[in-house]
């Protein structure tokens, strides 16, 4: 599989380095010293799931020079999506699939104008990472999932056999009949817990700690889905967290 990761960020570089140690050609689209980086002396990742070091990685900030691939992981910032996916064009083919892993819930309707309704796909991940230093991309946690599918549910035997790829490399993908509710899901699920780490400039990890934080985080959260009214979804939220 050829796949071109715009852009090589905590996300996506995560992603894309994964894909490229399983043997698939994979292209990092990246900027300045991360970018510099890459080239000299390669892309790491530290993980919980497994350390590697891609030696060689193909790294450039011009997706003109890769041409269509067969799978972009678009993983830019929301405010970045338009420059970012004018900037994509040349990677989009006939049998592209463009998988957004981008927080919120519009980023399909966004694409879809730019790159074409058959190459966008809806997608939502469940990862911490970062840029621990230029060319450093640290994953902590003990997953790194995707959902990724059509936003009106309709069947796409191309993106399935892309799945199955991704699947094969060692990558806990699932391909969903029913993204848009999963997207609106990691919405309520950000809104909730960035509304609380950001009242009380704590991290995640300090609040569950807490008794008194962890009851307003629950609150929350029951607020958020269905009104207020328990769930069999509100409760493994609970257990997660």
């Amino acid at each position: 599989m050829r796949m071109a990761v715009m852009a090589a960020g905590a996300v996506g570089g995560y992603y894309g380095a994964r894909m490229a140690a399983a043997g698939h050609e994979v292209f990092f689209i990246a900027l300045g010293a991360h970018r510099d980086a890459i080239a000299r002396n390669g892309l790491k990742v530290e993980s919980t799931l497994g350390d590697l070091h891609l030696k060689d990685a193909k790294v450039t900030d011009d997706p003109a020079s890769v041409g269509p691939v067969d799978v972009v992981l678009f993983a830019v910032k929301l405010w970045d999506t338009e420059q970012a996916a004018g900037e994509a064009r040349p990677l989009v083919g006939r049998e592209t699939r463009v998988i957004t892993l981008q927080n919120g819930v519009d980023s399909v309707e966004r694409l879809a104008p730019i790159l074409g309704a058959e190459a966008v796909i809806g997608g939502a991940t469940y990862v911490v990472a970062v840029i621990a230093a230029p060319g450093v991309i640290r994953q902590t946690g003990p997953f790194a999932r995707i959902r990724c599918g059509r936003v009106d549910g309709r069947p796409d035997p191309v993106l399935a056999a892309y799945v199955d790829q991704i699947k094969a490399a060692g990558i806990d993908i699932t391909l969903s009949g029913e993204m848009q509710l999963d997207l609106w899901k990691k919405f309520v699920l950000l809104s909730g817990t960035s509304g609380i780490t950001a009242s009380t400039r704590q991290t995640l990890g300090v609040v569950r700690a807490d008794p008194d934080m962890r009851g307003l985080l629950f609150r929350l959260m029951g607020g958020l889905s269905l009104l207020g009214s328990r769930s069999p979804k509100m409760e493994e939220s609970r257990i997660s967290l």
